[in-house]
């Protein structure tokens, strides 16, 4: 049905009632722009292999030379990128500021004419939050960089100390600051259940990462590789991953911090590669992670406004193109919506209403 519109029957209120209705949008901040095409170099540049790293089955790609990644950009550049529409070249799967020089220098510009023609509209790249050298920083600025992608994990100590990171909260802190002033655009990664990891180091993130307002958050929950170090920690049972509906738990919170300060979420889990899958020992993975995550973050948030009306039955009018995100994956929270007293009618709008009817 249409949601309930000005002149509706639904604003005549009855002799015995009268109506209560709160209207609000979806909570979280979409991030527009063009589609991203990844650039995996594998263990590139990185300074050692923490303990849960396992790019190479992560992303499906070996790892290989520089100068073969180099060579098979340049091929695809020119062969498919002037048959695509504009994109965001993506630099991802090591650590890219931390590239022999001038390597960092060589991929941005292999990129440079195809973003002075507009067919590459933007360039990111990750890195580690100890490798943000502000002048290095500035000088990839200069040649097309745009934004930075730091892998902190966790800011918690205790988490970073356990996942052999090899550096501190504040050297954490330090990294983001020189992205922002190298005049750069800035993102955050996090790994969720990290070894070391508490029951308050995700909320304590997130808290954070509201401050610092990044462009945009990815969350990949921790997960057990084989041929890691974190494998046989997790073989001699000194390390055991979040069990997936507490991951769902933790993470719906997470949405919300990040919902309420208006910051972007990239990502929410791994991508669904046939070598991780092959590899994965244990862990928190579901292909359809994301959407479980979000479904209970949206179920959160209106249940918080409902809560808001008072008590008594409510019904909950949402845009028919989140049904699938109302109602979870395979409908498994409509019994959440019926404990929680709120009956649901879709309609062809763009915003969420909540009705209800209250004794006079």
């Amino acid at each position: 049905m249409d949601a309930p519109g000005p002149h509706s029957r639904l604003d005549a209120a009855p002799s015995k009632a009268a109506l209560r209705l709160r209207c609000f949008p979806h909570p979280e901040t979409k991030h527009h722009g063009p589609p991203v095409r990844p650039v995996f170099l594998p263990f590139a540049g990185c300074p050692h292999r923490c303990v849960f790293c396992g790019q190479d089955k992560q992303t499906g790609q070996a790892s290989q030379s520089l100068e073969k990644l180099w060579n098979k950009l340049r091929q695809e550049l020119a062969s498919r990128l002037p048959f695509s529409p504009p994109c965001e070249l993506a630099f991802f799967g090591g650590t890219f500021t931390a590239l022999p020089a001038p390597w960092p220098e060589r991929f941005l510009e292999l990129a440079a004419p195809y973003k002075r023609d507009g067919r590459v509209v933007a360039i990111r790249c990750s890195t580690r939050p100890d490798q943000t050298d502000p002048d290095r920083l500035r000088r990839l600025r200069d040649l097309g960089l745009d934004l930075v992608e730091l892998g902190i994990q966790s800011f918690d100590p205790a988490a970073l100390r356990a996942s052999e990171r090899g550096y501190t909260p504040a050297q954490a802190l330090e990294g983001c600051a020189n992205v922002r002033d190298a005049g750069l655009k800035l993102g955050l990664q996090f790994m969720p259940g990290m070894p070391g990891s508490t029951g308050q180091t995700l909320e304590q993130d997130m808290a954070l990462t509201a401050g610092l307002r990044p462009e945009g958050v990815r969350l990949y929950p921790c997960v057990v590789i084989a041929g890691t170090p974190l494998a046989t920690r997790w073989h001699r049972r000194e390390f055991r991953p979040w069990s997936l509906e507490r991951t769902r738990q933790e993470l719906a919170l997470a949405l919300g911090t990040l919902y309420r300060a208006r910051i972007p979420i990239w990502r929410v889990g791994l991508h669904p590669e046939p070598d991780l899958l092959h590899h994965l020992l244990a862990g928190p993975w579901h292909p359809a992670l994301g959407q479980m995550v979000r479904s209970l973050a949206l179920f959160d948030h209106v249940r918080t406004k409902s809560l808001a009306l008072g008590t008594g039955p409510k019904v909950l009018y949402y845009p028919r193109r989140w049904s699938g995100e109302i109602m979870g994956h395979g409908a498994e929270l409509r019994p959440r919506w019926e404990r929680a007293g709120i009956r649901l009618r879709a309609h062809g709008g763009s915003g969420f209403i909540l009705r209800q009817r209250m004794p006079r």
